[in-house]
């Protein structure tokens, strides 16, 4: 199966800082994947995009500028404002 705009995915992931290469968030180290739909802004728009056209089973590294990312704003205190965002994204179903 083929993620689409619209389709329901679980991937699991592992976020690294551009600048520091440091970990700040992984779904692997809860042991569940995230759910979310595809498209519907439901995480941040470089996954919107990046995850496009991935097959189950498939893995991408997705390097996100900040404008598609947390932006200028940053997110808690791991991602400082203008922080480039390197995933690894294991997509494991889609529906």
């Amino acid at each position: 199966a083929e993620a689409t705009a619209g389709s329901t995915v679980l991937a699991h992931y592992v976020g690294v800082a551009h600048s520091t290469g440091a970990e700040f968030d992984a779904s692997w180290n809860r042991g569940e994947p995230l759910r979310f739909n595809l498209g519907a802004g439901q995480v941040i728009a470089g996954w919107d995009q990046g995850l496009q056209g991935m097959r189950v089973g498939g893995r991408r590294t997705l390097t996100i500028p900040p404008h598609l990312g947390y932006g200028d704003r940053g997110a808690g205190g791991a991602i400082k404002g203008g922080e480039t965002l390197i995933f690894v994204v294991d997509l494991v179903e889609v529906s």
